[in-house]
């Protein structure tokens, strides 16, 4: 968490300068293109260049690891759940069958293993832009971006809140958890069973959801008393006009979604597996 309490890290890259609406037709061009291939080719392409502006952008790893290490945790066991539970899935996408790994009750062939690998690129090849979408926007932006392209501004102001008070949260819960592990309250292996583990984790994350229903109600509070919500519509601290390099991204982007429509409708793209 920075100085301004949200998950914003100040930096001037490419995508710190864009304004927040040009961000979001960015990502959903790209999570468009994500789900409209099955191509491990396209999704190599487009790793590496997420990658690319992920490095470039200049965000220390340290802030990002939790939401990395979480994506490639959550690809990791989807990927041994399908190995596991339908071990020749692939051959229903190609028509044949390669044994590789004997389990027993069935065999893994190598086609199910370039399917996963294919998969498991196009769960990650959202990684890059989602990160960078969180990271090099500030949240009154964000919201801001939301409302320009026609999302009620309370709808707006809500998710601006949620970005900013997560990382409070967080710290919180950790503190807390400090707290209790001093106590000799830990929820760590060495802290007794799994159920004594249990109960001492319910008795951090209590205080915690106590202290953030207290701060939502004082935050309600004082939007009421400022009349928050008696207007159709507000206008934004933070919000800009558009710049030339804004409307050349989005130009870019509207260019590359074409692109992706032809070569899906040219053939690319449905499932690609090159030992056929």
């Amino acid at each position: 968490m920075n100085r301004t309490g949200s998950l914003y890290e100040p930096g001037n890259s490419l995508f710190h300068r864009l304004d927040g609406t040009v961000k979001l037709c960015l990502f959903a061009v790209w999570t468009i293109l994500t789900f409209l291939f099955l191509d491990l080719r396209v999704f190599g392409v487009m790793l590496a260049v997420g990658a690319i502006l992920l490095i470039t952008s200049g965000i220390p790893f340290k802030r990002i690891a939790l939401l990395f290490w979480i994506m490639i945790i959550f690809t990791v066991l989807n990927s041994i759940f399908i190995l596991l539970i339908t071990p020749t899935f692939g051959t229903r996408m190609t028509g044949t069958d390669t044994p590789m790994i004997p389990l027993g009750y069935n065999t893994i062939n190598a086609e199910t293993l370039f399917y996963i690998l294919t998969l498991s690129a196009k769960y990650l090849t959202l990684l890059p832009i989602t990160l960078l979408c969180i990271f090099t926007t500030q949240p009154s932006e964000f919201a801001a971006s939301l409302n320009r392209i026609g999302i009620p501004y309370k709808i707006a102001y809500a998710v601006s809140i949620a970005f900013r008070y997560i990382p409070e949260l967080t710290g919180e819960f950790r503190n807390t958890l400090n707290s209790m592990q001093a106590r000799g309250m830990g929820i760590s292996k060495e802290d007794g069973k799994l159920g004594q583990r249990f109960r001492n984790f319910a008795a951090v994350v209590v205080p915690v959801l106590q202290s953030a229903l207290h701060r939502i109600d004082s935050v309600t509070n004082a939007m009421e008393l400022r009349g928050f919500g008696t207007q159709r519509r507000r206008t934004w601290y933070s919000g800009k006009d558009m710049k030339a390099l804004d409307w050349m991204m989005i130009g870019g982007s509207i260019l590359l979604l074409g692109l992706g429509l032809w070569l899906r409708l040219k053939g690319l793209g449905p499932y690609w597996y090159p030992f056929l």
